[in-house]
């Protein structure tokens, strides 16, 4: 009963994502970001001074079905049921940020910069983190397909998203 209510809910109302992950450093600020719009917009920015890179800044928009299977992977996630109260804080190796909005729940999280499944296993909340560390690794690969690939390409890359979701569930 709850998949089906959580299925449905992946259609329904209001959906905002947006993602940061940064640091400041030696090469001053570099961050990536992208953010999923209610009307359908991806935005995306990356900043890197590392020999003398300048920002990059996109803009696409997704088709209502991508857009769909997008709200779909993060309802399926569960991610919306997690609280990062135990996550490690953002440190000088960098921070991440996460808000989603789906319908009429908003939630944000901020933990530091993960690298690798190690400090996933590590933390005092490894199953949470472990949802966020998956779910982050999908949408920074869907983000980086629709300005370099053919929609026909994007959508096989969400349909290999279920393997990522399967390792999200792992104990």
């Amino acid at each position: 009963m709850a998949e089906e209510e959580n299925g449905a809910a992946a259609g329904a109302g209001e959906f905002y994502l947006r993602y940061y992950v940064g640091h400041k450093g030696k090469f001053g600020h570099e961050f990536l970001e992208f953010e999923f719009r209610p009307d359908g917009k991806l935005r995306y920015a990356n900043n890197s001074n590392y020999k003398n890179d300048t920002m990059i800044r996109k803009e696409v928009f997704l088709t209502p079905s991508v857009l769909k299977e997008c709200r779909r992977i993060v309802s399926d996630s569960e991610i919306m049921k997690e609280d990062d109260n135990n996550w490690p804080e953002p440190d000088r190796v960098g921070r991440q940020e996460l808000e989603i909005v789906m319908g009429n729940e908003h939630i944000s999280f901020t933990t530091s910069k993960i690298g690798s499944l190690m400090d996933v296993q590590t933390s005092k909340d490894p199953e949470g983190l472990r949802i966020f560390y998956y779910l982050v690794q999908v949408k920074s690969l869907l983000t980086i397909h629709p300005f370099h690939f053919s929609r026909l390409e994007v959508f096989c890359v969400l349909a290999d998203i279920a393997s990522f979701q399967d390792k999200a569930n792992l104990k």
